[in-house]
């Protein structure tokens, strides 16, 4: 769970039985699950339910006041909000997803979190759809996936997915990535997340982008024991492991920037 900006873990949720996080500053940690209902602040806007390696998108995106923020698929909208909450009031982001019913998530935890974004109900890889040309300095793509890191969770995810998923889901990152690079203003920064812990869709994903998209490099971001306890470093990015020191769910991250090399 994260403790929004403006707010910390009080005396009244540690003392029952939260714990707050040793590497990841807003974080706490559940000893007993407890309804979303009954969660102290939830309603006012003062917590946020999200994994502690999902935290921390917002600040390897790094958006800064004064910039233009592209959230690719965006849905449910926790980390939207947490960029928002990072960067301040000052961010114009706009909010993107393909399902009108999980763009509605968006608006709901958006006006629960008190924050602003344009949300967008499109298919980001049809540009011409929602862009209006203006170039973003940080994108995101928290990307579709098979979502085998989250299997601790939903188990149901070892029945219902497919090897044969694979190739098809990692087809559609590579096209919303190349659809973001030509979004990204020079110097900008991509940010590439997956809830994954197949190679398939995570650093071969990076490979392929970095074969197709020549103005893109990786850029530099923290090793994986800095980035989180037990982080491993991959040919590009970081694997966070479900279950691993951290306690997270697994996910993957690889940082981009855009130079001026084939534009």
């Amino acid at each position: 769970m994260r403790c929004c900006a403006g707010s910390s873990p009080s005396a009244a949720l540690c003392s029952g039985g939260w714990t707050r996080s040793p590497w990841a500053p807003a974080a706490v940690t559940l000893a007993h699950p407890v309804a979303v209902s009954r969660l102290p602040g939830f309603g006012e806007g003062l917590v946020s339910v999200q994994d502690a390696g999902a935290q921390l998108a917002a600040p390897l995106l790094d958006a800064r006041p004064g910039m233009r923020v592209l959230d690719a698929c965006a849905a449910p909208g926790g980390k939207t909000a947490h960029v928002l909450e990072k960067a301040g009031e000052r961010v114009e982001v706009v909010a993107v997803d393909i399902d009108a019913g999980r763009a509605a998530l968006i608006r709901e935890n958006l006006n629960r979190l008190r924050r602003s974004a344009h949300v967008v109900v499109a298919d980001v890889r049809d540009t011409g759809a929602f862009w209006d040309g203006r170039p973003f300095e940080r994108i995101l793509v928290d990307a579709p996936c098979s979502s085998s890191g989250v299997i601790r969770r939903h188990p149901d995810i070892k029945l219902l997915r497919r090897a044969e998923d694979i190739p098809a889901l990692a087809a559609l990152q590579l096209a919303i990535l190349r659809a973001a690079a030509g979004m990204l203003t020079p110097g900008g920064r991509l940010l590439y997340a997956t809830c994954s812990v197949l190679p398939e869709e995570n650093e071969e994903v990076i490979a392929r982008l970095l074969a197709a998209e020549p103005q893109l490099a990786l850029a530099r971001m923290p090793a994986g024991g800095e980035l989180a306890p037990g982080a491993v470093d991959r040919r590009a990015g970081a694997q966070l492991l479900p279950g691993a020191e951290a306690g997270t769910d697994g996910f993957y991250y690889a940082c981009l920037e855009k130079t001026t090399a084939g534009i």
